[in-house]
């Protein structure tokens, strides 16, 4: 297993999608060419969805068009459908995200469809995808609990992975949509996985609802698994799942890397720095 963590930062697309105000253009732009100076490999930058469902994203296009790529970094965006893809492909986008659930409620409030749903829908833009050479990152929300449905059984998780899988190479990301997971949680999670994805591969999407994110984290790290999502300053949640209001912060994991000695690439004064511009520019403008 390597001793090094890539963080994945989403705090632009899955931390801004749950703002109440519309953060204007010029903000987004300028986090995201801050984040690319920090040392991260990839930025979740947008998502190119329909703006009746999430209008706190519809610049996709605009924001692509104008922040300061950086060699080093992958821009990557979320994508719902077909053409979403080629509204992303146009927009020059480096990699895309496609999303389901292991629940099938969360599913139907989330996306309209069920599970098998989904499935069929990525499988033309998977294929789409690798056509262009543009990698793919699947995410399977709700792996630990729905908040429509309860408890989710690892079984579950690993059939809807399986079934993402057979779509062709796809990144698989879990996400603990709700922050209700425990670090007891994680070992029968990453073991229904076991034999489809190795565990350093897995990435972990998590939200610290109940506090509790670094310590899953942590255990997270014990168990294998060496790749997280998290967002600046803590930004975001999911505006389909009550209860989830902000992603583990960036800078918690990067301080949870150093503490158990692993390495992450980013640098501190750099990212402290950002998550405070952020609070002040966008949290405290909550208020305004």
């Amino acid at each position: 297993m390597s001793q090094r963590v890539v963080i994945t930062e989403v705090g632009p697309r899955d931390g801004l999608q749950n703002e109440q105000r519309i953060v204007p253009l010029a903000d987004k732009v300028d986090l995201v060419n801050q984040l690319a100076q920090i040392g991260f490999q990839e930025i979740e930058a947008s998502a190119f969805v329909s703006p009746k469902w999430i209008p706190q994203l519809a610049d996709a296009k605009e924001l692509f068009s104008s922040i300061t790529r950086q060699p080093s970094v992958q821009y990557s965006a979320l994508v719902p459908n077909q053409q979403g893809l080629e509204r992303a492909i146009a927009a020059k986008v480096d990699k895309i995200a496609v999303f389901t659930a292991a629940s099938e409620t969360f599913c139907q409030q989330n996306i309209n469809t069920s599970i098998a749903g989904s499935i069929e829908r990525f499988a033309p833009v998977i294929e789409a995808a690798g056509h262009a050479e543009i990698p793919v990152r699947g995410y399977v929300s709700c792996a630990v609990r729905c908040p429509y449905d309860g408890p989710t059984h690892p079984d579950q998780v690993r059939r809807v992975i399986s079934a993402l899988m057979d779509l062709g190479p796809i990144e698989i990301d879990l996400g603990d949509t709700i922050g209700a997971a425990s670090p007891e949680d994680m070992e029968p999670l990453l073991s229904a996985v076991d034999g489809l994805c190795p565990r350093d591969r897995i990435v972990m999407h998590l939200h610290d609802t109940q506090g509790r994110a670094i310590e899953v984290a942590r255990r997270c790290l014990e168990l294998g698994v060496r790749r997280f999502d998290a967002a600046i300053a803590g930004l975001g949640g999911c505006p389909y799942a009550p209860g989830s209001p902000g992603n583990v912060a960036t800078e918690a994991i990067a301080e949870l890397c150093e503490e158990v000695g692993f390495e992450h690439g980013l640098d501190l004064v750099a990212l402290e720095q950002t998550s405070c511009w952020v609070q002040d520019r966008m949290i405290k403008g909550r208020q305004s």
